[in-house]
């Protein structure tokens, strides 16, 4: 199951995580999307893998899957990052989130200091 956690419900659905294991975002935007905005680590690792990177990178994120850590896919808006959910979900990961809204949202809800482009 994929669940959807806007920005702000962010650390509440890490907090629900197994005990022990560090939460994952997993940044899936372009390069210069990444140069534009991005989000700090807090609490959470963060990796960025490009969606259309992510099957040939996908053993990059075999030790979060077999560690069952919560992974939190982020994008613009939400609609990639569902995608990669979908396909993190179809690979075997469990503890799968679509950030809802996207790094958009997080600059409205969490980090006005994360430019919105």
């Amino acid at each position: 199951m994929i669940d959807h956690v806007r920005p702000a419900q962010l650390s509440a659905w890490f907090a629900a995580a197994p005990e022990g294991s560090q939460p994952l975002v997993l940044d899936v935007r372009e390069p210069w999307e990444l140069q534009t905005a991005s989000v700090s680590a807090d609490g959470f690792e963060l990796v960025a893998i490009p969606m259309g990177e992510l099957p040939a990178r996908l053993a990059e994120l075999e030790p979060a899957r077999q560690a069952q850590r919560p992974i939190a896919c982020l994008c613009h808006h939400g609609a990639r990052s569902l995608r990669v959910a979908s396909f993190l979900q179809h690979h075997g990961f469990e503890h799968l989130a679509n950030i809802t809204g996207g790094i958009d949202a997080w600059s409205r809800e969490s980090d006005p200091a994360v430019p919105r482009y």
